[in-house]
């Protein structure tokens, strides 16, 4: 604890007002705890930036991810006086992009809210961009920006160069849920409306708060402390209509062949699922971001499926009569871009959320908490289980491609190498060398990040994940350089978890300079690089549709080794071109007591032993006018 809070309480009112509202807070543990024992007044008057620091505290937020600039200078000295106190805690980045998909890691897989501080400018708009990878994925993250003055003086700097007033504001509102303190005094709505979008019990996601320049320093006189809006505790709601619970048994009993997709908002609900899934017979289907929901080698569990998808993953959905659907947004790659059912004649979903709950025609929404509809909805069905010789055939029939699907994956996760025509040599595929790192990290308990592209796509094919949050794969914005900023949250993180990133080459010079900010924190976890010197997601895509790819390559070889080396604490590891040589590399870095990085050269070509194929459809390129006409026909 500072020294400040260690002095004896008679002489904590001799402090200037911050530094004394700091060292109480220290004191006592919390702020609702100093106000309880009588060391801090109830009311005080503050600048709109410490209101806003003791409103964040309320809710429990303590950790401020910061690229300041002359835009966040007020709210900056705040957080030094309360940082040093040991009150808030501050880590400071390189870049905004950076910064934002490590404080989405930090709330996604650490479950703890923190904010995402930068300037005005371009640093909020690159922050913003950031902040998709959290709305995609339904994190709750505030986002607080620096803004343009309130007084309307003439242009400040970094202000978008228009004269219309609170563009940034309007810019942010196209975004999600947003608010401008223009007045200080509104910081008790600013943050009730916060909690209810950051700590939304279904449907979180990022708050920008924008504080202007000449607001943030402004005294709010006499606020009640004791006012400020304490996190959301929202109760989980259930189906009130036993009707419909009825209505939806009885549409399981009668369908033969059920195929359950279970989307991010499942994971929740793991154990509800399974049961589920066990009680009717169905064959579940996973989404990228949804493994682990049932073992990987359940019989049921028929892997991903989708655009990308699996053997046995597409092969239940093209033939499920019901689609019974579980915390699921229907993304495109997910449902084949609204064609991936085309046998299904009826729909349950179960979701909190309404508009997704009622995605697809003939749908019997089931809204709600999805562990309690799940519980009210095995009530309604009875507690035998479906045995019927047609549930049985159904689940004989999905065994099999299972199967297949498993076979295949051994075959092509076994190649030994192939001669790749940019290396000049025989070098890993990346479903060797994927499968190699997803087995080693299981090994070690570690937590797996996945950077859009192929990575990605082959990972969420090779993952064999038993539970729930083994992996993350941020497939919602599929946002490039996501999973090496993802690592820098185990510094950042009351409990660490050793953590792999797995990307590109393309995807981890998206924001290499996370490797600085991972040692400056005191990270411990494992880059591994996949370079084949190209996208080669596009790269396939281009082939799949054209015959041919264009300007998904460069030639221009990178030493990543060498580059990551010059970073003082950071160890770089050549991943070598064999399997053996890559398990040796593996070893070496995780031995290392911080940041570690290995290169490893994979295939890039169109030799189908390169990947894992794509098995489902796509409404993007020259396959367009083929999918919306099916599209069109669809009964749901």
């Amino acid at each position: 604890m500072n020294q400040i809070a260690e002095l004896p309480l008679a002489e904590l009112p001799g402090l200037a007002g911050q530094q004394m509202r700091a060292a109480a807070i220290a004191r006592a543990g919390s702020l609702n705890a100093a106000l309880a024992q009588g060391l801090l007044p109830a009311r005080a008057s503050v600048s709109l930036s410490e209101g806003l620091v003791l409103g964040l505290l309320r809710q429990g937020v303590t950790k401020y991810l910061a690229i300041f600039g002359h835009g966040s200078t007020d709210l900056a000295e705040v957080l030094r006086v309360y940082s040093e106190a040991g009150v808030t805690q501050v880590f400071n980045f390189r870049n905004e992009v950076e910064m934002a998909h490590a404080g989405t890691a930090l709330a996604w897989v650490h479950r703890e809210t923190c904010a995402v501080v930068t300037s005005i400018g371009p640093g909020g708009l690159q922050a913003m961009a950031g902040s998709l990878a959290a709305a995609s994925n339904g994190v709750g993250v505030y986002h607080i920006y620096g803004d343009e003055t309130t007084h309307g003086e003439g242009y400040n700097m970094q202000q978008i160069p228009k004269p219309l007033q609170g563009l940034y504001g309007q810019i942010t509102a196209m975004m999600g849920q947003s608010y401008v303190l223009h007045t200080p005094e509104a910081l008790r709505d600013a943050l009730r409306r916060g909690t209810q979008c950051v700590h939304h019990p279904y449907k979180a996601g990022p708050f920008y708060l924008l504080l202007p320049l000449n607001t943030q320093p402004r005294t709010i006189q006499d606020l009640n402390l004791a006012s400020l809006p304490e996190r959301l505790q929202a109760p989980r709601a259930a189906i009130g209509d036993r009707g419909l619970l009825a209505q939806a048994a009885a549409l399981i009993a009668q369908s033969p062949k059920i195929v359950m997709k279970v989307g991010g908002g499942g994971r929740e609900a793991a154990g509800a699922i399974r049961v589920l899934a066990e009680r009717i017979g169905a064959a579940v289907v996973l989404s990228p971001g949804s493994t682990g929901v049932l073992p990987d080698a359940h019989p049921q569990n028929m892997h991903v499926g989708g655009s990308k998808g699996s053997i046995s993953g597409n092969f239940a959905m093209e033939r499920g009569e019901l689609l019974l659907v579980v915390g699921s947004r229907g993304v495109c790659q997910a449902d084949c871009s609204g064609v991936g059912y085309p046998a299904a004649q009826h729909v349950i979903n179960i979701n909190a959320d309404l508009a997704d709950a009622t995605h697809y025609n003939r749908t019997l929404a089931l809204t709600g908490d999805i562990t309690m509809v799940i519980g009210q909805l095995l009530e309604a069905i009875g507690e035998a289980p479906d045995r019927s010789a047609g549930r049985q055939a159904w689940l004989e029939d999905c065994a099999r491609a299972k199967r297949e699907w498993k076979s295949f994956l051994a075959q092509r996760q076994s190649i030994a190498g192939l001669e790749d025509p940019v290396w000049r040599r025989p070098v890993l595929t990346q479903p060797a060398a994927i499968k190699q790192v997803c087995d080693f990290a299981k090994a070690i308990g570690a937590v797996k990040f996945f950077d859009a592209g192929d990575v990605q796509a082959n990972g969420f094919q090779t993952v064999e994940d038993d539970q729930p949050f083994e992996t993350f794969t941020e497939s919602g914005a599929s946002y490039m350089g996501f999973a090496t900023c993802a690592v820098i949250a185990s510094a950042l993180a009351a409990k660490p978890r050793y953590a792999i990133a797995f990307t590109g080459d393309g995807s981890f010079m998206m924001n290499p300079q996370a490797l600085i900010d991972a040692v400056q924190h005191g990270a411990r976890g494992m880059i591994v690089i996949f370079d084949n010197r190209r996208m080669a997601a596009i790269s396939g895509l281009q082939h799949a549709q054209y015959g041919v790819d264009f300007r998904t390559s460069d030639g221009v070889p990178v030493d990543y080794v060498q580059l990551a080396s010059s970073i003082g604490g950071v160890k770089a590891v050549w991943g070598g071109e064999t399997a053996a040589a890559l398990q040796e590399a593996l070893q070496e870095a995780h031995r290392h007591d911080g940041l570690s990085l290995v290169h490893v050269p994979v295939y890039a070509g169109t030799a189908p032993e390169g990947g894992l194929g794509a098995y489902g459809s796509w409404n993007v390129g020259n396959w367009c006018e083929d999918v919306q006409r099916r599209y069109q026909g669809m009964a749901i």
